[in-house]
């Protein structure tokens, strides 16, 4: 029985969401005119419409905007004061499906907002309905579809506008153009960052030194082209970036920049600025106070500045993957270090504007370098880089914040696509009270900071020392409570948190006590279409609980089985589809310990979906659905089922079409079709539809799993004689044959022998002989005498390695119990307790006693050996059906016959010693015979 192992989230960390927003419930706008619905309460509970005004007034602005809504909806007084024009200064859109209908919604409440946060083209389209004509502030994320016409009807729509951002991501289909239209409509500029823009040029720019005076603040950040000439008459700049811009000419820029008058601070992070440049501008430049330089190449290799020649200004460089600053080279950084850079600069007037800039490009170059995921910043990260990012988390700027967390999120991971992470940077930030704070952050009331921190914690959770830490400062509460959350993006990111924390077996079941089984489930159902990560993570995490126990029952109450088979059905998402097949399957691996197995099957729509995904194009996806039918099969009634939904065709063609497919799939398409095998009709059925020649090319695998499960489904078709005879002639002896003698598993070795000993105990030459068309079609030509001549060579050679000389010798002489016992344990394959056999084929075996041939008789008898030892799965189960059957007659017989080989003999009295010890096990009422 296949059951899946813990696995991790494995898509991008940093994922990229919608470009066009997200979608989530329209939960911004106010609920209803319901009459005035007080609660009359008893007098022990708190009377809420006795609090006063200002009271509820600090409760509403600790709220998100869902939650305020829903509180203003329970009474008239409170719908009043929810509609306060403080509590609607400030938006936050990023979580919400921000459109046109919603815009229209908020509008009446907008008319003194003064700050909005938004993300995608379709919320930037919308926020002109607001009809804010005195915002001040828009910031806006993932917005690389936004056009000029967009970002121009923004302008013009909000003249007031103080502060226009847009990034991290780039804005390509931004033009000058658009610039100059902002310039123009929008003259109490004060700051303007973008990123990604394909060409600043001098006429863009000369119109915001022209209409905009008090422009002090511009970031043209990780541009192809500004010019570098025209930037030199905004003569109003305090604090310039152009972080990232490839092609800079720094001659022209220092020539013109170093004349600015007011011009404080320069972020030329991640270009080519070299020292002539630096020098030049520090030294002509009476206002500027701080270049910042992370991570500039030409900059780094060169150690000039290392001296004292510019006292109270300060260079934020790194020189031989240090921090240094104000040119010296600071090996051990200050345990404050932005408190350290406001004491080199405390002569700036504006110093404390100075260091929230600071702040924000460090954030933002750091982020900037931990996506470039270059191994060369490695030492950096590690001496310098990771405390500067739980610095910046400290942050009084909640963008700051966040952008800090992120790149804690962004900077451990070293493959995106398989989420492997850098176990010394985890550790460093774990080293450094990085878990504390990020917990702090999660538990926070913003949601963005919550959404960002869980995403860091989801990440570092890879590594099983972060997650042990984690689950000690009690990251599972928090990551479960966050899973709860009516924001997308924050449970979406706790649901990667708790998958990544479930691969520990030590978190699982602290998970379940903290809820975080029903919040997986009901996020499922809360978001069942257009929500793929966060449908991809929550039937991920369920997928790991399942694997456990305990965890799968707990998973199937809280009705985890519905959730996963909507999933299974009604998804297009292939991850999503993947976790909700695995976690299918890992519910129904527990056989006998639970009722999931069936519970599974009896759900409507379950099997029939299952089917179907062994279709899909993508190849994870067919695994673990193949994965799941192989343990549902384990259920007689699942297993017809299945048959009846198409599994027998759909599998056999999965077989026919894996042969350069991962181990993985083929491991499970052929434990599928041996799960199906053991229904006599399914084995016909299998046999018929072409099944044989694919397994035994599987049989040929070098990948022990795969060639393992093969054998065992070869097996169980070679129960049935026209099947026996197909294997024969699709070359299938052979490939038996060379398992039987080579392979490192033994029980591959074991089934291969038993394959081998059903085809040639006779039946299959009789069915041969009858002439059928079955046979006649099947039979190439092959030599059965020869095959059968191979094949008992190969058997006999395989019991033999069990048999040592100097034991089975004394065995021969004395039947002591604890010689048997000796014997029984060299020849024990453990493995093989998991086998669970029909009563025709435990008859078959004790038939095959009696066949003329020694070797047969052997192999027979070591077979119950193998399926009656104590200890095995189904042991009591095999004891029952020969007690019942009065096998221990023939038993007896075989052990006393003469003509019996002399291991045969032994095999039959410890079988009889077997049987004994069950029905005296059974007589103690210690075990029921499961029939």
């Amino acid at each position: 029985m296949f059951v899946g192992s813990g696995q991790d989230m494995s898509r991008r960390v940093r994922q990229r969401v919608d470009e066009n927003g997200i979608a989530s419930p329209s939960c911004c706008s106010v609920i209803g005119d319901e009459d005035d619905l007080a609660p009359k309460g008893r007098q022990a509970y708190v009377d809420w419409t006795s609090l006063s005004y200002d009271t509820v007034l600090l409760l509403f602005t600790r709220l998100n905007y869902r939650d305020r809504a829903s509180l203003a909806s329970t009474c008239r007084t409170w719908r009043s004061l929810g509609a306060s024009s403080c509590l609607w200064s400030s938006l936050d859109l990023r979580p919400h499906k921000f459109d046109l209908s919603m815009a229209a919604s908020l509008a009446a409440r907008c008319v003194n907002l003064q700050k909005v946060r938004f993300r995608g083209l379709e919320s930037a389209d919308a926020i002109v309905n607001l009809r804010a004509r005195d915002l001040r502030e828009i910031s806006g994320d993932y917005c690389r579809k936004i056009t000029d016409a967009t970002l121009s009807m923004i302008a013009a729509r909000h003249e007031a506008l103080e502060s226009l951002q847009l990034g991290p991501d780039f804005c390509e289909r931004i033009t000058s153009d658009a610039i100059k239209v902002i310039a123009f409509c929008c003259p109490k500029l004060r700051k303007l960052r973008l990123s990604g823009m394909r060409d600043v040029n001098s006429e863009a720019i000369e119109s915001l030194a022209k209409h905009c005076p008090q422009l002090c603040d511009v970031g043209f950040l990780d541009c192809l082209n500004i010019n570098e000439e025209a930037l030199g008459k905004v003569l109003s700049l305090r604090y310039l970036s152009v972080a990232g811009t490839i092609n800079m000419n720094w001659r022209v820029a220092a020539e013109n920049w170093e004349k600015l008058p007011r011009l404080t601070a320069l972020d030329a992070s991640r270009t080519s600025i070299d020292h002539i440049a630096v020098s030049r501008l520090l030294k002509s430049s009476p206002s500027l106070k701080v270049v910042c330089a992370l991570n500039c190449p030409l900059l780094e290799h060169d150690v000039s500045f290392i001296s004292d020649r510019f006292k109270g200004k300060l260079l934020l460089a790194m020189f031989n993957n240090t921090l240094a600053s104000k040119f010296d080279d600071n090996s051990k950084m200050p345990k404050d270090i932005f408190a350290y850079w406001r004491d080199l600069i405390s002569n700036d007037k504006s110093i404390d504007e100075t260091m929230r800039w600071i702040e924000w490009i460090i954030s933002h170059s750091l982020l900037r370098m931990a996506e470039s995921n270059s191994q060369a910043l490695n030492t950096f990260w590690l001496n310098h880089g990771a405390k500067l990012l739980l610095r910046l988390m400290q942050s009084s700027q909640e963008d700051v914040q966040e952008r800090a967390a992120t790149g804690l999120a962004t900077f451990i991971v070293v493959d995106d696509e398989n989420a492997s992470i850098d176990c010394g940077r985890a550790e460093a930030v774990m080293r450094d009270g990085g878990i504390r704070l990020l917990l702090k952050l999660a538990d926070s009331w913003r949601e963005g900071l919550q959404s960002e921190a869980a995403k860091a914690i989801a990440n570092l959770s890879v590594n099983a020392n972060v997650a042990k830490a984690v689950a000690e400062e009690g990251g599972i509460n928090v990551l479960a409570g966050l899973a709860k959350s009516m924001n997308r993006l924050v449970a979406e990111e706790a649901a990667g948190g708790l998958w990544n924390l479930s691969v520990g077996e030590e978190h699982k079941n602290e998970i379940a006590q903290a809820g975080g089984v029903n919040a997986l489930v009901k996020l499922i159902f809360r978001w069942p279409n257009g929500c793929d990560g966060v449908l991809e993570r929550a039937a991920g995490a369920l997928a790991n609980l399942a694997a456990d126990d305990k965890c799968s029952t707990e998973v199937a109450r809280a009705g985890g089985v519905h959730a996963l088979v909507m999933l299974a059905r009604n998804c297009k998402y292939e991850g999503a589809q993947e976790q909700a097949a695995r976690a299918l399957a890992n519910l129904a691996a527990h056989g006998d310990s639970n009722n999931n197995n069936a519970a599974v099957g009896q759900e409507a729509g379950a099997l029939e979906a299952l089917v179907q995904l062994t279709k899909s194009p993508h190849e994870g996806v067919k695994q673990e659905a193949a994965g799941a039918l192989w343990n549902l099969s384990f259920d007689d009634k699942n297993r017809e089922s299945i048959a009846a939904f198409g599994g027998v065709e759909a599998l056999v063609a999965l077989a026919k079409s894996c042969s350069n497919a991962s181990t993985g799939l083929q491991e499970r398409a052929a434990g599928a079709l041996w799960g199906l095998s053991v229904s006599e009709a399914n084995s016909i059925a299998i046999g018929q539809e072409g099944g044989i020649p694919p397994l035994i090319a599987l049989a040929g695998s070098e990948a022990e799993d795969v060639h393992e499960t093969a054998a065992g489904a070869l097996w169980n078709l070679a129960f049935n004689p026209g099947n026996a005879l197909r294997i024969v002639a699709e070359g299938g002896v052979i490939a038996l044959v060379h398992l039987c003698s080579s392979s490192v598993s033994k029980m591959a070795r074991f089934m291969a022998a038993l394959a081998l000993a059903y085809m040639f105990d006779g039946r299959m030459d009789e069915y041969a002989m009858i002439g059928s068309s079955s046979a006649e079609s099947t039979s190439k030509s092959v030599s059965l005498p020869g095959a059968r001549i191979k094949a008992l060579k190969h058997i006999e050679s395989f019991i033999t390695t069990f048999m040592e000389p100097q034991i089975f010798a004394a065995a021969a002489l004395s039947s002591a119990p604890s010689m048997l016992a000796q014997v029984s344990e060299k020849v024990r394959i453990p493995e093989v307790g998991h086998l669970r056999c029909s009563g025709s084929e435990i008859g078959r075996f004790v038939t095959m006693l009696r066949n003329p041939s020694p070797i047969l008789k052997a192999c027979a008898a070591f077979a119950l050996v193998q399926f009656t030892i104590p200890g095995g799965r189904h042991a009591m189960h095999h004891a029952s059906l020969m007690q019942n059957a009065g096998e221990a007659r023939i038993l007896r017989s075989a052990a006393a016959a003469a003509n019996m080989p002399r291991e045969a003999k032994i095999f039959a009295k410890i079988v009889l010693r077997n049987l004994e010890h069950h029905q005296a096990e059974c007589s103690k009422g210690k075990k029921s015979i499961i029939l």
